[in-house]
């Protein structure tokens, strides 16, 4: 080596004093990451090249492709690819009835499928101006929260996996598994549910569910602490999510980012709260919002929203308690929607997932177009994964919590 390519190279002692400054703080995040970057880009003269993850990697949570340009062992650009289970699920429904759509609207997302059963046939209820009973409103609210539950508890197993801990996988899916009993008590079915209907839902709620759901809530509430100091008390597991894959404010607006991923950097928005739905707006519930904007961010809002979930269980419950076992859950609704264009929009776990149905006055929709949310949140890879290291990228993509399913239809 030259001397002149030896000044060029950062000295191990400048490194180490580097990562001193780090651990202790005294460097703060985007100063630390850039210096860590300059250190490791001075050392090595390699050409830039692009390699494929997915969709067989882990990381992947599903079947799409992420081609990442790299410089040694820092990532450089990023290009997303998705489409490998692209259904035609658009197109499909225009030959099916209103009825008949609700058991395919199961399909968008296995985790949380009546989240989009629930958004279709509120779409629906919307085109025919019609006002669903108030127990079918509450009903609709704890189904939507189970859902919620047992679908950032997968994202959670998979964290584990891809963080290399395999007890919170293991941790993470028997929590999932009460919740999943809990679908079966109030429709039968487990994960593809086909509960919700126009104009309410199929059932009102078992003698065995009114039981065990707040049995549910008690238990979850308590084994939730013991994932999150599984987690939280290992610096090896924090440390790969805290200062990683930073999203600001400015760049989820310009992104179209919503739900968790944009609350844990600092955009205090909920449609649950802000346009409330199906009497959200007489539920007490608390929005998690903080204001890091990386991994860990994202992370721990999640986390917030499960403990938040029960709490909204508790108090649907007590409602439908109240309105008693005679009360209506359910309208005859028309088979034919009149001609117009309608929209419908809700809190999924993932973020804002939105329905437009046009209408043409028969019992067949003339055009529904879904907006999912991790489709826009993936195309966020590029901003999030710059400037990190390869195996910062499963961490990085991970607090997205794709579903390809609902992303590719």
């Amino acid at each position: 080596m030259s001397d002149e390519d030896k000044t060029k190279t950062p000295s191990m002692e400048t490194r180490q004093l580097e990562n001193v400054a780090i651990a202790e703080g005294s460097l703060p995040v985007d100063a630390a990451t850039e210096a860590l970057f300059k250190a490791e880009t001075a050392k090595m003269d390699t050409d830039k090249m692009w390699i494929i993850m997915g969709p067989q990697h882990p990381f992947s949570h599903g079947l799409w492709t992420l081609k990442i340009q790299v410089d040694g062992e820092m990532v450089t650009d990023a290009d997303p690819i998705v489409g490998y289970l692209h259904r035609g699920w658009e197109k499909e429904v225009e030959n099916r009835t209103y009825p008949k759509i609700i058991p395919m609207a199961d399909r968008l997302c296995y985790a949380a499928s009546m989240t989009y059963t629930h958004l279709f046939c509120m779409a629906c209820e919307k085109a025919l101006d019609m006002e669903i009973p108030e127990k079918a409103k509450y009903i609709r609210i704890v189904a939507d929260e189970v859902n919620r539950l047992q679908s950032h508890l997968m994202w959670l197993a998979a964290v584990g996996t891809d963080l290399g801990n395999l007890t919170v996988f293991l941790w993470a899916s028997r929590e999932r598994e009460f919740w999943m009993d809990m679908n079966v008590r109030l429709c039968g079915a487990r994960m593809t549910t086909n509960y919700p209907r126009i104009g309410g839902v199929r059932n009102d709620t078992p003698d065995i569910f009114d039981r065990d759901i707040i049995r549910c809530c008690d238990h979850f509430d308590k084994a939730l602490w013991e994932i999150i100091g599984i987690i939280d008390d290992n610096s090896t597991y924090t440390h790969r999510m805290i200062g990683n894959g930073i999203l600001t404010r400015e760049k989820c607006a310009n992104l179209g980012i919503t739900g968790p991923a944009a609350r844990g950097t600092g955009v205090d928005f909920d449609i649950r709260r802000d346009d409330p739905y199906d009497n959200y707006d007489k539920i007490d519930f608390d929005v998690p919002v903080l204001t890091a904007g990386d991994s860990y961010a994202r992370y721990m809002v999640r986390i917030e929203e499960l403990f938040q979930s029960t709490r909204i269980i508790r108090q649907a419950v007590e409602k439908i308690k109240a309105l008693g076992k005679n009360a209506p859950y359910r309208l005859k609704a028309p088979m034919n929607i009149p001609a117009g264009r309608h929209f419908a929009r809700l809190e999924d776990p993932r973020g804002e997932s939105m329905m437009y149905l046009v209408s043409d006055g028969t019992d067949k929709p003339y055009r529904l177009k879904v907006r999912s949310p991790i489709f826009v949140n993936v195309s966020a890879s590029k901003d999030l994964v710059q400037g990190c290291r390869i195996a910062d990228v499963p961490v990085i993509m991970a607090m997205i919590d794709m579903c390809l399913g609902e992303t590719d239809r």
